[in-house]
């Protein structure tokens, strides 16, 4: 079965969001090219401990304590994070302030070595990151997968999102469009699925003109059960 046309996919999803302007109103849009490459690491290493944190635990505790978070990482200035020690981190860990989890704690110097190797190499992650248009956005995923902490899975892609990289996201209506249609088979996260859905979206890009963000929010809402 062949993946719709976006023009079926947008009027289905304007029907159940009350119409064009309601649709929208719920459509969010990524930052600018030059705005990616003006992001700042320390605000990178900020948006990637967030989601390892949040991943697997109560997102509303995690945004209650981020103050906390801040304040005793050093803003998540690569520089500073990467003279932390193990003692340092493993007293971090047990700071009741935060959420008190060795293992996610460790992953902020190891994710801030990944930001400093990019660094030296691009300039920065946002220059790095930048590279990444289209359905090639798959490959800056694999790579926070293979030389991040933590990053594999959704939480890489939901941190992209958080800092306004544009990405697809594969929510549950996102996965459950391209099994319905028999787009994909096996895991969603194998190189063939990953392929197969980003190759989709970049020709929903070619038709419509719009960001992955756009794209992937439209396809969540033409689906599922978010119905107004």
């Amino acid at each position: 079965m062949a993946a719709e046309s976006f023009a079926a996919i947008y009027a289905r999803a304007a029907e159940r969001k009350g119409g064009e302007r309601g649709l929208e109103a719920l459509v969010s849009q990524p930052l600018t090219p030059a705005g990616v490459k003006a992001l700042s690491d320390d605000r990178v290493l900020s948006a990637f401990t967030k989601k390892v944190f949040q991943s697997g635990f109560v997102w509303r505790v995690i945004e209650q304590k981020w103050p906390e978070f801040e304040a005793l990482f050093f803003n998540f200035e690569v520089e500073k994070v990467l003279l932390m020690s193990d003692e340092m981190l493993e007293q971090r860990a047990t700071d009741k302030r935060i959420v008190r989890n060795l293992k996610k704690v460790m992953t902020i110097r190891d994710n801030a070595l990944m930001l400093n190797d990019i660094r030296l190499s691009h300039g920065s992650f946002g220059k790095f990151a930048s590279q990444f248009t289209g359905a090639a956005v798959i490959d800056l995923w694999t790579h926070l997968k293979k030389h991040g902490a933590r990053l594999g899975g959704n939480t890489g892609p939901y941190a992209l999102r958080a800092l306004g990289i544009d990405t697809f996201l594969l929510s549950r209506d996102v996965e459950g469009y391209f099994r319905a249609y028999d787009l994909i088979s096996g895991g969603l996260t194998s190189k063939q699925s990953l392929t197969t859905i980003a190759n989709i979206f970049a020709d929903w890009q070619a038709q419509s003109g719009r960001s992955l963000q756009e794209l992937s929010q439209i396809l969540a809402y033409s689906c599922g059960d978010n119905r107004v």
